[in-house]
């Protein structure tokens, strides 16, 4: 297991703002100088289409064609959610071998196709950065202090956790996918 840091360490780490972010470019900071690297997992999110309670779809120009129309607005508390990614990458430092962990979100208003979320993970082996990979995403999409409105024609929303969101997170700690995430 790698020795876990303190939360201010992992600040470095983390990036929430408005900014895009070029997954190539992070990868390769991840990776920078680390000749211990074997493996290097990620993930991103996007906006996509998504069905809103009166039966219509988001608005798209065209079928697979990204607008710059909002869709989705995603809101935060400054400070207090870089604080809650820190403490988790932490967390997840301690549960698994990993090398280094970058966690991008974006947060205001977001169209179809802008990339939301970036969560990625070196180790020395692929097994620990996929297992960590998917333990960040689980806990971002359960436990961070985000609030997402999704906006249509019909109006905005504010949408609320799921339950298949909270299963996924479930077996990181046993049947409390509420509970702390170590």
């Amino acid at each position: 297991m790698s020795t876990p840091t303190t939360w201010q360490d992992m600040l470095s780490c983390v990036t929430v703002g408005t900014d895009d972010f070029d997954l190539s470019t992070e990868v390769a900071r991840l990776r920078a100088g680390d000749l211990g690297v074997g493996a290097v997992a990620s993930f991103v999110g996007t906006v996509r289409e998504w069905v809103h309670e009166s039966g219509d779809a988001t608005p798209s120009a065209a079928p697979h064609e990204a607008t710059s129309q909002p869709v989705m607005s995603l809101e935060h508390y400054p400070g207090m959610t870089e604080r809650s990614i820190a403490e988790l990458i932490v967390s997840a430092r301690a549960r698994f071998d990993v090398r280094g962990v970058r966690v991008i979100h974006r947060v205001g208003p977001l169209a179809l196709g802008d990339q939301i979320v970036l969560v990625a993970v070196s180790s020395a082996h692929r097994g620990d950065a996929f297992a960590c990979c998917a333990f960040l995403m689980d806990w971002l999409k359960t436990r961070a202090p985000f609030w997402k409105k999704e906006i249509s024609a019909q109006g905005s929303r504010w949408v609320e956790a799921r339950a298949s969101d909270d299963a996924a997170a479930a077996r990181w700690s046993g049947s409390d996918a509420h509970g702390d995430p170590a």
